[in-house]
């Protein structure tokens, strides 16, 4: 896989989130690339989500069961954020398309788009 190939929307990286402020989502953890591929390759900054594994259930819209990254790994959707491409760490895998598809109604919903 060619570096460009991984900031297709979908991946999945650690990311350093640190620093925060207030009730952000920190430390380093799994997100997933939302941004178009194309987009993430000509900008410096990606859209991403973060993932957790939280033993507490999926609630729609604001906690996304995402199957494809782990048996308890769910998106934290309220805090989808742009970072700098220097705060991806490594890349660890792909979402699967339900996966993102569940992510994408969720956003529409949050956002009040859909």
């Amino acid at each position: 896989m060619t570096q460009a190939d991984a900031l297709e929307r979908g991946t999945v990286y650690w990311v350093e989130l640190d620093p925060v402020r207030g009730s952000e989502i920190a430390k380093t953890r799994p997100c997933v690339l939302l941004s178009l591929g194309s987009i993430n390759r000509s900008r410096r900054t990606v859209v991403v989500v973060p993932l957790t594994s939280t033993p507490e259930a999926a609630r729609f819209p604001l906690l996304v069961a995402v199957p494809s990254a782990g048996s308890n790994s769910k998106a934290r959707i309220e805090h989808i954020r742009c970072v700098d491409k220097s705060r991806l760490q490594r890349r660890i895998g792909h979402l699967s398309p339900n996966d993102l598809d569940a992510i994408g109604r969720a956003l529409l919903r949050v956002l009040g788009m859909g």
